[in-house]
């Protein structure tokens, strides 16, 4: 049965779905630790589903709106939030207004109950080619800007007085790195949905971190135990299929986390021994 599911066209389009978000999304989970961007990431998360609504009332497929809101909704977040101090304020007023919205886009969407739950709770099982490469494409695009920019990214994220000294445009960053957040966390939320958003984006570079201080390990792990809990979570799905893949998704995550803090605090302690 499982590895007849294997060779399954919609089993492979989830699993590279899967694997391209995990990637994707543990590349930027350490940038969203040191910045102290959790909150944000949520509340991005939530009002991709206000732009998935919106799209689909627009015509557009769900996935492009939830691209397109989430975007917008970064760059707003980024520009008010510019001030450390700001930035949880601005999100909480963004995210109440953005799902007031939301509730309007959805109550008019009644047709549409299947999609929302899959938003809410992720539906990579049901992923389409379509999305696997548009996933594929914003994936392509975030990791290339990553790979041009992860170096004063890290700097200004690290130490922000620091590095607007030495010339690092910290103001332009600050603008420019939500919106790379919304293009991600709108395809992640295939996987995982808008209420497990967290499991992708922000776990697996905690979890890093407590192994380790040196950013390139931290991103290298975060991303494998990214991996791990997205590619394993599909697996698991297929072989006890009564829970939804986000469940599994979820607790091999959580899993990984516990057994970080148990790991590093143990080294930790032979360190000090």
């Amino acid at each position: 049965m499982f590895v007849t599911l294997l060779q399954q066209h919609f089993v492979q389009m989830s699993l590279i779905a899967a694997a391209v978000a995990a990637v994707l999304s543990g590349a930027l989970s350490p940038l969203v630790i040191a910045r102290g961007q959790a909150f944000s990431v949520h509340g991005i998360a939530e009002l991709g589903l206000t732009g998935a609504a919106g799209g689909l009332l627009a015509g557009l497929d769900a996935p492009s709106g939830a691209l397109i809101g989430s975007v917008t909704v970064g760059a707003l977040l980024g520009i008010l939030g510019l001030r450390d101090r700001d930035r949880d304020a601005a999100t909480g007023v963004v995210l109440a207004a953005g799902l007031g919205l939301g509730g309007l886009f959805l109550s008019r969407l009644n047709t549409y109950a299947t999609t929302g739950f899959g938003l809410l709770f992720g539906s990579i099982t049901s992923v389409s080619d379509h999305e696997v490469i548009l996933l594929s494409s914003v994936a392509g695009g975030v990791l290339v800007v990553l790979a041009i920019c992860g170096r004063p990214l890290w700097f200004a994220s690290v130490d922000p007085a620091a590095a607007e000294a030495r010339g690092v445009p910290v103001r332009v960053l600050g603008v420019a790195f939500p919106i790379l957040l919304g293009a991600a966390v709108a395809e992640v939320i295939q996987v995982t949905g808008v209420l497990l958003i967290l499991t992708l984006v922000v776990t697996p570079a905690a979890a890093a971190t407590r192994l380790s201080a040196r950013p390139r390990t931290v991103v290298i792990t975060s991303i494998a135990l990214a991996l791990l809990a997205s590619v394993g979570g599909v697996l698991a799905s297929l072989q006890w299929t009564s829970p939804p893949p986000s469940f599994f998704v979820a607790m091999i995550s959580f899993g990984g986390y516990v057994i970080a803090r148990i790991v590093g605090d143990s080294m930790r302690a032979r360190r000090r021994g």
